[in-house]
């Protein structure tokens, strides 16, 4: 059987019929439906992808953030140990000399020139 050809006239496209999605309702869309469907599809699963790609880059730059704490925390920790091993060596050397260490803090002793015993040139 042949097509029937129907001599409808076209209606013209208008700016309210796509506000309103009567494009969707015409003859040359209704052809088409599936491919419109499968890009929306391909649409969704681009928009799902992206959206679980932003979550792995946020939980990456958070485990960035810790790496870079704990390694502070590791230098700090070894700074600290090197000091103490520097601290028990001298303790050592020192109890080899036959030296003590102080109980008491060491006193200053300010010494303060009275003006009439300097020498002045003349």
């Amino acid at each position: 059987m042949a097509r029937r050809n129907l001599n409808r006239p076209k209606k013209k496209l208008t700016v309210i019929d796509i506000i309103k999605g009567n494009f969707l309702n015409r003859d040359e869309v209704t052809v088409h439906y599936k491919y419109f469907l499968m890009v929306f599809g391909l649409l969704m699963v681009m928009i799902y992808s992206n959206h679980l790609v932003g979550k792995k880059i946020e939980r990456v730059n958070e485990l960035k953030e810790e790496t870079e704490e704990y390694k502070s925390r590791n230098a700090y920790a070894q700074s600290r140990l090197i000091k103490i091993k520097l601290e028990s060596e001298l303790g050592k050397e020192m109890l080899t000399d036959s030296l003590m260490t102080l109980e008491s803090h060491p006193m200053k002793l300010l010494i303060k020139l009275d003006s009439t015993n300097v020498k002045t040139k003349q």
